[in-house]
């Protein structure tokens, strides 16, 4: 496969620490430029990346014609704008999640995609980690009888008013960032919606900063209740389990941040006591989102994770925000 020329919009730390080194050593990929006003922040990019050019505007990096594909790391205000741009400026467009604050956003984005022909994508990295696949397997299959429950709590602590994650103005809040994770790995497994909702939350100036959600999740294999927290004032614990009438799956350790806070596993229980339990500890999930989007853009390869995918989880999480109902602890 011919590699694809990438170019990331902005030098976040994230960036710096994930998404550009998974550009590096993904297979059929490069990393050329990336795009800052501080040419000391891409000199990070460069001890990994020594060919990443500085590009000292956005706009100049949309421009360049040794760009193919853009990934943007931007403040979640940010994000439609500069996917839109991105577009229009002929680039495919990988957008850090949640690509837009609100689900009617994304419309316009579906639009330009399909009008451009590129391809256009929101970076929900964990739908490319075979232990995610693997629970969607098992679903389908039936290792569980039917699907009565689904649990996912998300937690952890920054409590630092500067961050963009504790600032209203910038599309704060626990749902934004942590919640398309509860509600999107609920959503891709089991390829249910929700159809009642119900929530509360805890909010400090201004920014949701702890939620509690109850569902009920209509989807192929009927109806089952469903429950999560996010927080960003705890410390740090990712669990989701999947209860069903014969048995359970769960993730746990770092299902999220699978390589970061622990190495992914996934567990079956069935009755008698017994579990099965698959490991994968040397799979980056970021490389691997990486190379699955050089499949769709070089081979029209389908990704895993549609504009519409994404529209589904912020329209969930829209309809929290609705139904919030402020609580002190």
């Amino acid at each position: 496969m011919k590699t694809v020329k990438w170019g990331i919009l902005g030098a976040s730390n994230f960036a710096l620490r994930h998404m550009g080194p998974a550009i590096h050593a993904a297979h059929g990929a490069e990393l050329v430029a990336v795009a800052s006003s501080s040419a000391e922040k891409v000199a990070g990019f460069q001890t990994f990346a020594p060919a990443a050019r500085h590009v000292k505007t956005y706009e100049a990096l949309l421009a360049d014609p040794a760009v193919e594909a853009v990934y943007i790391p931007l403040p979640n205000h940010l994000h439609v704008e500069w996917t839109l741009k991105a577009l229009e400026a002929g680039k495919h467009v990988l957008t850090e999640k949640p690509i837009a604050l609100h689900a009617p956003e994304i419309d316009a984005l579906i639009a330009a995609r399909d009008r451009t022909g590129l391809v256009a994508a929101e970076a929900y990295m964990i739908v490319h980690h075979p232990q995610w696949q693997r629970a969607r397997e098992w679903i389908a299959a039936g290792e569980i009888g039917t699907l009565r429950h689904v649990d996912a709590q998300f937690s952890f602590f920054l409590d630092d008013g500067g961050n963009i994650r504790n600032r209203p103005e910038t599309g704060g809040g626990s749902l934004r960032d942590i919640g398309v994770y509860t509600f999107g790995s609920a959503r891709f497994v089991t390829g249910a919606e929700p159809v009642d909702l119900s929530s509360r939350v805890i909010r400090e100036k201004g920014v949701e900063i702890w939620a509690q959600v109850a569902a009920t999740m209509q989807g192929p294999a009927g109806r089952y209740t469903y429950n999560s927290m996010t927080t960003m004032r705890a410390y740090n614990r990712q669990v989701v389990t999947f209860q069903g009438t014969t048995g359970m799956i769960r993730l746990e350790g770092g299902p999220f941040n699978a390589g970061v806070n622990d190495m992914a596993e996934i567990e079956l229980h069935k009755g008698g006591n017994r579990t099965l339990i698959e490991r994968f500890p040397a799979l980056n999930q970021y490389q691997l989102q990486v190379e699955a989007f050089g499949r769709s853009v070089r081979e029209g390869a389908p990704f895993a994770w549609t504009l519409e995918n994404a529209k589904g989880t912020q329209a969930m999480i829209d309809w929290a925000y609705r139904e919030a109902v402020d609580v002190t602890i």
